[in-house]
């Protein structure tokens, strides 16, 4: 290898010398060996080889790499980024190259956060040619799938958030789709439901059935309705988590889906016995139903407070014990989660602590009251009408 570095070197035609060392390259290609490999990245970027020789055949390199066995690959890849690294300003385009490849090579063996890494040590900053905008956004959402891949919802938040800078700069209706994907799947791992739920019913009311060359297929526009009323259900119980199962209730879609039951149990404010609740717990990811701080699952607590609700609008009160033994919990774990629904002004009500009590207030009671009013104020309107019609006074329209 010297022998052959130093008789490319000595040749003074620049097109002869670059042919010389792409036959080199090719031999050591060829030949799988590591340690050829590495002296070869070592001549390229030593002072023997002008820069705009080296660039050429790190660019053919970095394009013809992927031709080696998979782990020489990667042990010859990641040496060219080290020694390339002290001049890097130099080497952009083949670095953005190799990390491409290599993060494809990581992505086919399964391995999604070496992947996202290796995509995210790419510099979105530089002058480069190719580096706008799009490819920015691109480079950023494809970077949180890969994370989401292995439920690595904080730095797929990290970049969806660097994505989200470029949204309205990029026209690109397939990667806007990627974008909507990925958010409502990082507001599903961070138990954001209510959220989740939302941007997931948005996605499943896109009409178009062809974005570019996306192909849009019925069986993903279900999937995401499904998620959207999984997360619903989840979603902490009170008035906002009730606007959006009507949405959903009212959606025919849904009556076609394997979780329409309990979607309907929830939005007529049921109590949910046990077997239901078995049933709906196998159609969750693990996520959906990890151990809280309070040894509650995410699943326990959504149907206890749902339960709670529920249970407000049949009983006038109830006591902590009655309420606990309802419930399947006990008595003072009980009144601590009323108590937060409470203050939370998700439910109606007030806990006497003397008595061990609960009373639920009916929201019935207001609007009965609200009705009157308005009924009063119109009657008392109407007979300043008839009067003024009476004494012959011009009525205003």
């Amino acid at each position: 290898m010297e022998s052959a570095f130093a008789s490319a070197s000595a040749i003074s035609d620049q097109r002869q010398k670059i042919e010389q060392y792409k036959h080199i390259l090719s031999t050591v290609l060829a030949s799988s060996d590591i340690q050829q490999a590495k002296q070869f990245i070592d001549h390229m970027l030593s002072d023997d080889v002008p820069l705009v020789v080296s660039r050429q055949l790190l660019q053919t390199f970095a394009q013809e790499f992927s031709r080696l066995e998979p782990d020489v690959q990667k042990e010859v890849a990641h040496y060219t980024l080290n020694q390339i690294q002290p001049r890097v300003v130099s080497f952009e385009e083949q670095v953005l190259i190799i990390r491409e490849k290599l993060a494809e090579l990581y992505e086919s063996e399964q391995q999604w956060s070496k992947a996202a890494q290796m995509l995210s040590g790419i510099d979105f900053d530089s002058a480069m040619r190719g580096i706008d905008d799009t490819f920015i956004f691109s480079k950023c959402v494809q970077i949180a799938r890969l994370y989401l891949e292995d439920d690595d919802a904080v730095n797929a938040d990290s970049f969806i958030r660097k994505a989200s800078f470029k949204l309205n700069n990029v026209k690109n209706e397939v990667l806007h789709l990627q974008y909507k994907v990925c958010y409502a799947r990082i507001l599903d791992l961070k138990r954001k439901f209510l959220e989740a739920a939302l941007r997931y019913y948005d996605i499943s009311q896109i009409e178009k059935r062809q974005i570019g060359d996306e192909e849009i297929d019925e069986a993903a526009l279900e999937q995401a309705l499904a998620a959207a009323v999984t997360c619903t259900i989840l979603a902490a119980a009170g008035p906002q988590r009730s606007r959006v199962l009507a949405t959903l209730y009212k959606d025919e879609r849904c009556s076609k889906l394997k979780i329409y039951p309990i979607l309907q149990k929830v939005y007529l404010e049921r109590i949910l016995r046990k077997p239901e609740i078995d049933a709906f717990a196998e159609e969750l990811k693990p996520h959906q139903q990890a151990l809280l701080p309070d040894n509650f699952t995410v699943l326990d607590r959504a149907m206890i407070e749902h339960n709670l609700l529920s249970a407000s609008k049949l009983y006038t009160n109830i006591s902590f014990n009655e309420l606990g033994t309802l419930l399947g919990i006990p008595p003072p774990k009980a009144e601590k989660i009323a108590s937060r629904m409470i203050f939370e002004d998700r439910m109606r009500g007030s806990i006497d602590q003397v008595e061990g009590v609960i009373h639920f207030e009916d929201d019935t009671e207001g609007l009965q009251q609200w009705d009157q009013q308005i009924m009063g104020l119109c009657q008392a309107l109407n007979d300043v009408l008839d009067s003024m019609a009476k004494k012959g006074l011009p009525i205003p329209v």
